[in-house]
């Protein structure tokens, strides 16, 4: 593990017990002594609601017998649903009950400053500096997997059955063998008097033994440092997320939780704003050595043992986020003062991997609505790479829904008038949204409470910034600071500043294609091969939208059969509306996408002329797939609008002609897409395969002599080669080789390599 030691959080939903209404006896009154018109007039609804209900029954009756069953199924699953409803849990604030430690040694004991932390090893020789840190006191959690004698002269130890006799509600929703235990810690914490908690791990040495040295241990008073705060600026609305290596001089890494479509964002600012400093409630350190990354990054840039030690500008200043845009936190080397303590909680229904990340983005949002602010810090601690990783499926919950979750964050408003209310509210709506289980939703009800327990007093809410008229940034706000650009050294390959012509590369391709849609149709183990296919094209494209002959709802991969394929492009079309094209692609197809920039993103792109992709059949010459194909492609053509068939006309004279072709890569532009949903609505329910629609689709769409000739210089073989060599098969100065082998993430490491000789900036992903 990187992060902790993590384990997933073995956790089960609980079930919903639903109580039947009690039935009221003699629901009817006694109408001995009343004529007709009366009872008639008593019992008028109950006659209605009787009524209502036989009509409902027999409803029920004829849809489960009819043949059409579909109707039926429907209003079973409507049924289901809001039995499955997720329910808002009802709390009385003013009744919890204060929770006082009468059982731990430590019931008397009082500190202003925390450090939490999560073990589950005997100490480490960083944890045992860390207790010698002037002013703060180490408070460490156990698990299933800590030594049962452990102990540590300095700290305090919560051991599991400590944590259970404590009283705290959220005990109850805890996994036993998870750093999410640590959220116990934080309640121990704030009952003994915290004000500021400093979350840690026990592997990141404190830089100089000494926490203020960047940090905002004070706020306020004396020790407080009076000053204006550089903060990124608010000018661009629609930037919601970004990348704070970059201000510390590494461009080229990038922190777990941040989006993979924003790891190609590597420019520095054109400029910053400045806020006054003080609300900085939540503060973010960097960690030298190993920087909080995720696995694609720890995978993709180190081979064997070696360890990293990345280096960040010590002498950059800190730098805060506006409302409305988000960093990655992590629960490793960060401050909370007091009025941000509600947003210690760590989730326990995800991964543990992305526990602390979600947490980071759930309590930025909360924190705008008392006014305070993240800020992000130079190195404040020193992380040691114990070279041990972990597997791509620990960190699902990150790369499946992140970019989704900021979206939703920046977006979401509450009407409620208590802080608490709204993070309960706030934990509601992700459970409905599906960012975590209505289980997180309980836990959240649970903490809350405690909380409260513990005598912590919620803060008041101010004045959402974002619901005001943004003040426009003149020439005088505008704060200047240029990064620097730090060495990177990855498998022995130093990144210097002679790169940029590179940069400038990945640069104008995604300019090139940044709103072009990449539809991937994976034949292989997706589960081995997504997320690295998204993180290769993703650097280049809109979004990658990736299709496979089974569902992965884990990894975002959705449910597609290649034979009639371009039957579910018309509803990737409308999801991404603005966009300026589609480009589709098999897995087993290598797109060089540096070779597509002199392509006209107007036309459509086919492998027209590459001829062991396209070729004409003749259907009495063939079996009989090939004769009722034909059939059915003469059936759609004399259905088409007149301005389809002339074009499809012109080419393929002879009904008794197929036009066959692999399909593994094609184009359409925006404005042919119109005419392509009108085509898949012609073939309808008719059997017609892929290679035989996509091939008629673009000779109905436009003339062959106005298709963009860019995919001519393709590598196209039968057969794939007994071995992936670059020297018999891979051509770097082609658009793309056919067929490509990537079924595990070393195969995909060593398609990485020798892409590289097209694009030498992907030698910093191996």
């Amino acid at each position: 593990m990187l992060v902790q030691d993590r384990a997933v959080p073995k956790s089960s939903k609980p079930p919903q017990i639903r109580t039947l209404p009690t039935l009221q006896p003699n629901r009817f009154p006694d109408s001995n002594g009343l004529d007709f018109s009366t009872w008639l007039s008593e019992n008028l609804y109950r006659i209605i609601a009787i009524i209502v209900l036989l009509s409902t029954v027999a409803a029920v009756f004829f849809l489960y017998t009819s043949t059409d069953t579909a109707s039926f199924i429907c209003l079973q699953s409507q049924t289901q649903r809001a039995m499955d409803s997720i329910s808002l849990p009802q709390i009385n604030w003013n009744s919890v009950k204060p929770i006082a430690d009468k059982t731990s040694p430590y019931a008397n004991f009082r500190s202003e400053q925390w450090i939490v932390v999560s073990v589950s090893s005997y100490p480490s020789d960083t944890l045992q500096k860390m207790v010698k840190i002037k002013g703060w006191q180490v408070l460490a959690i156990g698990n299933s997997r800590t030594p049962g004698d452990w102990s540590l002269k300095g700290a305090i130890f919560l051991s599991l059955d400590m944590q259970a006799s404590l009283g705290f509600r959220v005990v109850d929703h805890l996994p036993y063998d998870s750093y999410v235990r640590k959220s116990v810690g934080y309640l121990f914490a704030i009952q003994h008097g915290a004000k500021k908690i400093f979350d840690a791990d026990d592997r990141g040495e404190v830089i100089d033994n000494d926490l203020g040295k960047h940090f905002d241990i004070e706020l306020v008073g004396e020790g407080a440092r009076q000053e204006a705060v550089l903060q990124y600026s608010h000018d661009n609305p629609n930037r919601i997320i970004v990348n704070p290596y970059i201000h510390f001089g590494q461009r080229s890494v990038w922190p777990r939780g941040l989006p993979l479509e924003n790891v190609s964002e590597i420019g520095h600012e054109e400029f910053y704003t400045e806020v006054f400093g003080g609300k900085q409630f939540i503060q973010q350190g960097i960690s030298n050595g190993l920087p909080d990354v995720d696995s694609v990054f720890y995978f993709t840039r180190k081979s064997g043992l070696e360890a990293f030690d990345i280096r960040f500008d010590e002498h950059a200043p800190k730098v805060a986020l506006p409302q409305g845009m988000m960093v990655p936190l992590n629960s490793f080397n960060t401050i909370f003062h007091s009025s941000a303590f509600w947003a210690l909680m760590l989730p326990v229904s995800v991964s543990t991997m992305a526990s602390d990340v979600l947490r980071g983005y759930w309590g930025q949002r909360l924190l705008w609505e008392i006014g305070g602010y993240v800020a992000v810090y130079p190195p404040t601690v020193h992380r040691y790479d114990r070279t041990e990783a972990y597997p791509f499926s620990d960190e699902k919950d990150l790369h499946l829904n992140v970019g989704r979750l900021i979206k939703f964050l920046v977006s979401w408003r509450s009407n409620k008038h208590r802080l608490f209310e709204k993070i309960l509210e706030l934990s509601y709506a992700m459970a409905e949204e599906g960012f975590w289980t209505e289980q997180d939703l309980k836990f959240t009800a649970a903490w809350l409470q405690d909380l409260l327990a513990v005598g912590y007093q919620q803060p008041r809410l101010m004045t959402l910034e974002l619901d005001r008229p943004r003040a426009t940034i003149g020439h005088g706000d505008r704060k200047e600071f240029i990064p620097q650009r730090l060495p990177s050294v990855h498998l022995a390959v130093e990144e210097t500043g002679t790169v940029s012509s590179e940069i400038g590369n990945l640069i104008r391709w995604r300019k090139n294609f940044g709103n072009v849609v990449l539809i991937m149709f994976c034949n292989g183990p997706v589960e081995r091969t997504a997320l690295e296919w998204r993180l290769l094209y993703g650097r280049i494209f809109k979004t990658v939208v990736i299709l496979s002959a089974k569902k992965n709802s884990d990894l975002a991969v959705e449910e597609g059969q290649l034979d009639h394929l371009y039957k579910q492009l018309p509803k990737i079309f409308e999801r991404f509306s603005s966009a300026d094209g589609f480009l589709f692609v098999e897995d087993d197809t290598v797109l060089n996408y540096w070779n597509l920039l002199q392509a006209d993103k107007a036309k459509l792109w086919i492998t027209d002329k590459v001829s062991m992709s396209w070729s004409k059949a003749t259907a009495k010459e063939n079996s009989d797939w090939y004769s009722k194909q034909a059939d059915m492609v003469n059936k759609v053509v004399s259905t088409m609008p007149a301005h389809l068939q002339v074009n499809y006309k012109e080419v393929v004279k002879n009904e008794q002609s197929l036009i066959i072709c692999s399909s593994e890569i094609f184009y359409v532009p925006r404005h042919f897409v119109g005419d392509f949903v009108d085509l898949v609505n012609l073939v309808g329910h008719l059997d017609i395969h892929q290679k035989v629609a996509v091939p008629m689709f673009f000779l109905s769409m436009d003339s062959p002599r106005n298709f963009d000739s860019v995919l001519s210089t393709m590598v196209y073989k039968q057969d794939l080669p007994s071995t992936n060599s670059s020297s018999t098969h891979y051509s770097a100065q082609a658009a793309a080789v056919h067929p490509w082998k990537v079924s595990s993430e070393e195969e995909f490491i060593k398609l990485i390599r020798i892409m590289a000789e097209g694009d030498p900036l992907l030698m910093e992903l191996v």
